[in-house]
């Protein structure tokens, strides 16, 4: 058997999935309890104990491919000159890695920075600042401040070019990375050579004493399972315009990929342009670590109302989940909550994921501006993730990213396919893509789920 061992290390478990590449489908799966605190391979024999459980002895796999979806793995600060542009050019750049992005500096750093940027203990720092040939002041003051502090961390140095060798000599005795400008001219966004540093630091540096250099590449799966899903291969047309949703239980995940140009002339455009592939992740929406976060944000009475139980047993409930974030709903109340957990969850990442329009008043006359992404148009929304795929009413969960008249500025999706994950399989086809993409590819179409009859019928005219 042609076959590929695809893995992913999340928070809570390990997880396998077992591909026959010849006839495109899943042959097993299997996991364990995850083992990031102390060596990630102890958590992957049992992983592969229980898949050999499952399917018997295991076959010679092709390729074994590995990513991390476990949150909190790399704590990053970002430092830009300006908070709206490179600093928000840098933040992107660490979101886009898959980084746990802990703090965001802008300007000159002061010695208080330092001591908060110090206190927030990073695992790695993105310095930027200034397009090429502009500003370099503040960004060498930065550099030469992070030099003389007592940072052990790698820094990757992703500014302004002409100021390249000269933070690398202020940065002396630590360990930097020079990337390409994350914004190389004015509203000119390069995120991706910066995106390949954190990722290579991720692999080289942060992760060796836990085990993870033992397994292959570790990159975000699931935003390259999006990328592959939207545009396709030669020859295999993809689905176009995607957003995909993915409420964990230590952060909510938000991917799309799609057109940053407004869907309706005459609309102008405001701030740093958005990328065409978009990542962000909503660290205080954890259906488990935050699950009082969620309510705080959308409200206990909100809550309640949505799971139809008490104020009084929200609370209740909610001081259950914190003594023990591994708990799974049992009684109907609980799985009640958790269905209102899911939906606010995934209603407040979308909201802040996609962009909004507003009317401004000009001596010219009313203008529409957008703020961020315009998301009205995308062709399909995909849930996955545990708290979609485990919920009696999935479609209910998903549907919360969707437009919404009560708030018509935002530029949500207005009418796309809700399409569900249920084999948890867009981590798995992200890693595929990289060796295999047309299996991957046809893997994940023949695999995701219509939530609806039209649904159903549109996504099999791609099979």
């Amino acid at each position: 058997m042609n076959a590929a061992l695809l893995i992913d290390f999340g928070s809570t478990y390990t997880k396998l999935r077992a591909i026959d590449l010849g006839r495109r489908r899943i042959f097993g799966s299997g996991q364990g309890p995850s083992t990031i605190a102390t060596d990630i391979t102890i958590g992957m024999k049992a992983a592969l104990a229980d898949l050999e459980q499952r399917i018997g002895a295991l076959p010679q796999f092709r390729y074994r491919l590995a990513s991390s979806s476990a949150a909190g793995g790399l704590r990053m600060v970002t430092i830009g000159l300006v908070r709206e542009l490179t600093a928000e050019a840098a933040r992107q750049a660490a979101l886009g890695a898959g980084a746990k992005l802990v703090g965001t500096f802008a300007y000159r750093l002061t010695k208080t920075d330092i001591e908060k940027l110090s206190a927030l203990a990073p695992d790695i720092v993105l310095l930027a600042g200034g397009t090429d040939g502009g500003n370099s002041e503040v960004v060498l003051h930065n550099a030469a401040a992070l030099g003389k502090s007592a940072l052990a961390c790698p820094i990757v140095y992703a500014g302004n070019r002409a100021a390249a060798d000269e933070a690398r000599a202020l940065l002396a005795g630590k360990t930097a990375i020079v990337a390409e400008n994350v914004m190389p001219e004015f509203n000119l966004l390069n995120i991706e050579p910066a995106r390949a540093a954190i990722r290579q630091v991720f692999i080289d540096r942060i992760v060796h004493a836990k085990g993870i250099d033992r397994a292959r590449d570790m990159f975000d799966s699931v935003l390259e399972g999006a990328k592959l899903l939207a545009d396709g291969v030669n020859g295999c047309g993809g689905l176009g315009p995607l957003l995909v949703v993915d409420p964990g239980g230590a952060t909510t995940d938000v991917h799309s990929v799609a057109s940053v140009e407004p869907s309706v002339p005459g609309v102008i455009p405001q701030g740093l342009p958005e990328p065409r592939v978009k990542r962000t992740v909503e660290g205080d929406l954890g259906m488990r670590h935050n699950a009082a976060a969620i309510v705080e944000a959308a409200s206990v009475e909100h809550i309640a109302a949505d799971a139809r139980i008490d104020t009084a047993r929200v609370a209740a409930l909610l001081a259950r989940i914190a003594h023990d974030v591994e708990c799974l709903p049992q009684t109907a109340e609980e799985i009640a909550l958790d269905q209102a957990l899911a939906r606010a969850a995934v209603k407040l990442a979308a909201r802040r994921h996609c962009g909004t329009v507003e009317m401004v008043y000009t001596v010219s006359g009313p203008v529409m501006v957008q703020h961020g992404k315009d998301l009205s148009s995308v062709a399909a929304v995909i849930g996955t993730g545990g708290a979609v795929v485990g919920s009696r009413e999935p479609r209910a969960v998903l549907a919360m990213v969707l437009a919404d008249p009560a708030e018509p500025l935002s530029l949500r999706p207005k009418k796309p396919r809700l399409l569900l994950d249920r084999h948890y399989l867009l981590y798995a086809c992200g890693l595929l893509g990289t060796v295999e993409p047309q299996v991957a590819l046809e893997l994940a179409l023949s695999h995701l789920e219509p939530l609806d009859q039209e649904n159903s019928d549109e996504c099999a005219r791609h099979l």
